[in-house]
């Protein structure tokens, strides 16, 4: 009888240990995950940002989802047609060439509401290039944006992006 208590306590101590295990192991994966999810929101919104200042508005679109809006105030724009053409920056004929623009996102924090869906809050400074030695660089805007993400087919898109979040 001794042995046979002894051995079901072996076996539920080794039960316990290695349910221990495995939820440290769960933890890991999804610290790994969040990890690997984090740089890839990263990197588009690197890419979203570099064809803003590019004005490749068919780039710029892609980061989004299909139906993904931009908002500025009370203005919207919905769908990846119209977002493509809302960044798209050539002068009009006999218009001197316009400066560079630099959009920069600070103090960005991520924000995983599940595995699919996040949340991105940044402040961000839009900075006008130099244009010579008689135009300066200079600020053009700054604020406080909110985006929301999905995940879909594994990649990462804008949903939503809020230019004029409130607290």
């Amino acid at each position: 009888m001794k042995m046979l208590r002894a051995c079901a306590l072996t076996a539920i101590a080794a039960t316990m240990l290695s349910l221990g295990a495995s939820v440290a192991l769960r933890g890991e994966d999804n610290t790994a995950r969040e990890t690997r999810d984090r740089h890839e929101i990263e990197a588009l919104m690197w890419k979203y940002t570099r064809a803003l200042d590019k004005g490749d508005g068919a780039t710029y679109a892609s980061t989004y989802t299909t139906d993904g809006e931009f908002g500025a105030g009370d203005r919207v724009t919905k769908g990846r047609e119209a977002l493509s053409k809302l960044v798209v920056r050539q002068p009009a004929a006999g218009e001197p060439p316009r400066a560079p623009l630099y959009h920069m996102e600070l103090n960005h924090w991520i924000e995983f509401a599940d595995k699919d869906h996040a949340r991105y809050h940044a402040y961000y400074l839009t900075v006008s290039g130099a244009m010579g030695r008689d135009v300066p660089p200079r600020i053009v805007a700054a604020g406080q944006s909110f985006d929301t993400l999905e995940r879909l087919n594994g990649k990462w898109l804008l949903k939503t992006r809020d230019v004029a979040a409130k607290d």
